[in-house]
């Protein structure tokens, strides 16, 4: 009989005998009994919001810290990164969407309790632990319980996310977070819904309350030729950024290349990449890099 994890009532509530809407994420889903929400990994249970991946990764492995990518925290170490199922953006152009874009059921999975994933980041030396890959925030009492006993037992936790969350749920999360690298899609809301199927503003909600809370916070932007690499955009992004405090955020300008549903755009030209970052230390971010390239 598979177990489930119950989420924390301030996640959800009930809409009357038989749905739920999950305020984890801005999408508030309504969720019919025996039915998940747009990340597919939450299920309502009898009316109870549950997790199907509560200690149930798909996808461990050990990264150098450069690869989240973060080059400005603890650079030249490793950190066991930990990935479930699950995203709840749709991105036409998602890297890992034969573990973010399905349901847990059709991928495999290791039982990794919280206390199970630190003692395995302690006995392979790693200072850290990422949680990457897809959307860790969909699966974030899993993320808080184990970042906490990592914190106990002084490893770091770092997240890699979109960002696309309610304050409150993240709000419990941020005291165990020591960095994280923000995948800040594009500074158009338009561009948002219809790449991804979210909106922008909640996200940078999100840069600002991690930003309040002293973690350290590197960006990263996918630039996809004809979408979002409008020059004039990308400036006003890094003002954005300056202008909130975050101009020694580094930032990273990574390059497109052809994928999931969007084989068919061409690959970001090395010039789009270098007048973005030409740009963005025109405006006053002090570091950018290039990726994937």
């Amino acid at each position: 009989m598979q177990n489930y994890m119950c989420m924390k009532p301030s996640y959800f509530r009930r809409l009357d005998e038989s749905r739920v809407e999950c305020l984890l994420c801005p999408h508030h889903c309504h969720i019919a009994n025996g039915k998940t929400g747009l990340c597919r990994s939450r299920r309502n249970h009898d009316g109870v919001l549950v997790s199907e991946v509560y200690g149930k990764p798909c996808s461990l492995a050990i990264d150098p810290i450069e690869k989240k990518p973060l080059y400005h925290f603890h650079p030249g170490t490793t950190c066991l990164s930990i990935a479930c199922t699950g995203c709840n953006f749709r991105c036409l152009n998602c890297q890992n969407h034969e573990i973010s874009q399905v349901a847990p059921s059709v991928v495999g999975h290791y039982d990794l309790s919280p206390e199970a994933v630190v003692r395995l980041c302690l006995e392979h030396h790693c200072p850290g632990i990422a949680y990457t890959y897809t959307e860790p925030l969909t699966y974030i009492e899993y993320v808080t319980d184990t970042a906490r006993l990592a914190h106990e037992n002084g490893l770091w936790n770092i997240l890699v996310t979109a960002g696309y969350v309610c304050q409150e749920p993240l709000a419990d999360l941020l005291p165990y977070l020591d960095a994280a690298n923000i995948d800040l899609k594009s500074f158009n809301d338009d561009i948002y819904q219809r790449i991804s199927g979210g909106h922008l503003q909640p996200v940078l909600d999100s840069i600002l309350a991690m930003r309040d809370a002293g973690v350290w916070i590197e960006l990263t932007n996918l630039i996809i030729p004809t979408v979002n690499d409008d020059m004039d955009m990308i400036r006003r992004m890094c003002q954005w950024l300056v202008a909130n405090g975050l101009a020694s955020a580094p930032l990273h300008f990574s390059r497109f290349f052809p994928r999931y549903k969007m084989e068919n755009f061409p690959s970001t030209p090395l010039s789009t990449l270098k007048e973005a970052k030409r740009i963005a230390l025109e405006v006053g971010i002090r570091y950018v890099y290039l990726g994937n390239v």
